[in-house]
């Protein structure tokens, strides 16, 4: 794999590149070494007030929202071929940023992004409306039009995807962008600044900002500029979002954190399913928000499974993310990693049982962490009501079905679950009463920019993904024409 050469960061403004307004600027960090990679500029309230308002006057002299979706929808096909055409580039970039593994970048995250762009693409130029059928002497018939200026807020463990899911349908309604991405990975949103204006996007329509939570994202929330907010990240920042935006009544969308749970029967295919599992909890490093991080097993079935992780979740390679063989890489930060730490030994005080793991991997001076797998802990441990957001796993029996879906649905999150039986009856059966956005069964992570995902409860609201995501970036006006 070629080196890349990384230029420092700059914020992008109206189709310009330009410093923070007081020139501060803040370190990149490689996750897989823990050393300095690079430095971005750090935007203040000043320099997102700029975005806010290069983005308001693309959008009111109608440089995009005035062209046809058709138009658009061109454009975002070719910001997908230019993903596509700088897929290596882009995949060091993640994988250098976020301490990805480089297959996983290629197969995924490249993938998907560009996918994202090519669906909405495609969707861009069926924005319709419906002639109402009414009583009165009329025509009456709706029309969809875009919001206005979209804060797009991401967060650090899926940054090109996540982008993509918020910047695709906003550009394909019609609207313009102002992008903060997470602070510790804001690279691949820089290059892909520049590629979105390759393809054509006219000079602000997006912007993007780099700079901390509290302050550049603190600025956008409370912008009385901005029309819609689009966020993803943990349930407590979220609460905070929607409190902030609600003071203004500005629609949000929000993608929070998550606690699925994986139910495996006594009729599932255990070779498969043990693929899938391992697959749920490492996916990503654990750094996953639709992650399987609870498995609940059928008793008959409890220990034999237990005993087939046990031997196999140590020989998942675990190491340097360049390495194309590896498949768990190290945690996106320092303060990730303790975290994850503070969970498994709360879990020892607990009386949980580890399996297997649950402690650091001390190479390179990275930020790495075991994969480990818990038992014995009881239902209202912590450690398995809170989300621990890394490669975590805790294992729990079940004696019924009824008892499996109780223990599913018994935390507060809402945003993914699975499930393995090869009963196709139980597996519908299950599925309606699971209390979540997306249920996958027989496998885990079937993700296609064609299906929607969110969440419920504290998982968030709104979808992201599908025809419905156009949903949230548009508004509907209703004409109605006398014909008297």
């Amino acid at each position: 794999m070629s080196p890349i050469e990384i230029e420092p960061g700059r914020l992008f403004v109206g189709g310009r590149w330009r410093d923070a307004a007081d020139g501060a600027r803040t370190e990149v960090i490689d996750p897989s070494r823990g050393t300095v990679v690079t430095t971005v500029a750090e935007a203040g309230a000043t320099d997102v007030d700029a975005a806010v308002r290069a983005a308001r006057e693309a959008f009111d002299v109608g440089t995009w929202s005035g062209l046809s979706g058709r138009e658009r929808g061109r454009i975002l096909y070719r910001v997908a071929e230019l993903i596509r055409e700088n897929a290596d580039e882009l995949a060091q970039l993640e994988s250098l940023d976020v301490g990805k593994p480089i297959s996983l970048c290629h197969a995924v995250d490249i993938t998907n992004a560009a996918n994202d762009y090519e669906h909405f693409a495609a969707l861009a130029h069926s924005l319709d409306g419906a002639v109402r059928d009414t009583p009165m002497n009329a025509l009456a018939y709706t029309k969809r039009e875009p919001l206005g200026v979209v804060a797009a807020i991401t967060p650090f463990n899926f940054p090109l995807i996540l982008a993509g899911s918020k910047i695709g349908p906003a550009l394909a309604a019609g609207n313009t962008v102002v992008h903060k991405p997470a602070d510790e990975t804001p690279l691949s949103a820089l290059r892909m600044a520049g590629l979105l204006q390759k393809a054509g996007v006219p000079d602000g329509v997006v912007n993007v900002v780099t700079g901390t939570g509290p302050v550049a994202g603190d600025a956008l929330l409370r912008h009385r500029g901005v029309d819609k907010v689009a966020f993803t990240g943990s349930t407590a920042i979220g609460r905070h979002v929607a409190a902030t935006a609600g003071e203004a009544l500005k629609p949000v969308t929000m993608e929070l954190g998550g606690n699925a749970a994986h139910l495996v029967f006594e009729d599932a295919d255990l070779e498969k399913a043990v693929g899938a599992i391992i697959k749920a909890f490492v996916f990503n490093t654990g750094q996953f928000c639709m992650g399987g991080p609870r498995l609940l097993v059928a008793r008959p079935v409890y220990a034999t499974l237990l005993g087939i992780l046990a031997d196999a979740v140590p020989g998942v390679p675990v190491g340097d993310p360049r390495d194309p063989g590896t498949v768990v890489g190290p945690m996106a930060g320092e303060k990730h990693l303790k975290k994850v730490e503070e969970y498994v030994e709360l879990a020892r005080k607990e009386g949980g049982r580890i399996v297997c793991g649950g402690e650091r991997l001390d190479l390179d001076g990275g930020f790495y962490y075991k994969p480990t797998v818990i038992a014995d802990l009881s239902h209202d441990s912590r450690v398995i009501q809170e989300e621990i957001f890394g490669p975590v796993l805790t294992v729990q029996p079940f004696d019924t079905e009824d008892e499996a879906v109780e223990l599913a649905n018994s935390t507060p999150y809402g945003l993914a679950s699975g499930i393995q039986t090869s009963n196709l009856a139980r597996a519908h059966r299950v599925a309606d009463r699971l209390q979540a956005g997306i249920v996958w069964v027989n496998d885990w992570a079937m993700l296609d920019p064609a299906v929607p995902f969110g969440g419920v409860k504290d998982s968030g609201y709104g979808r992201e993904y599908g025809p419905e995501a156009l949903d949230a970036y548009t508004k509907v006006k209703s004409v109605v024409v006398s014909l008297d």
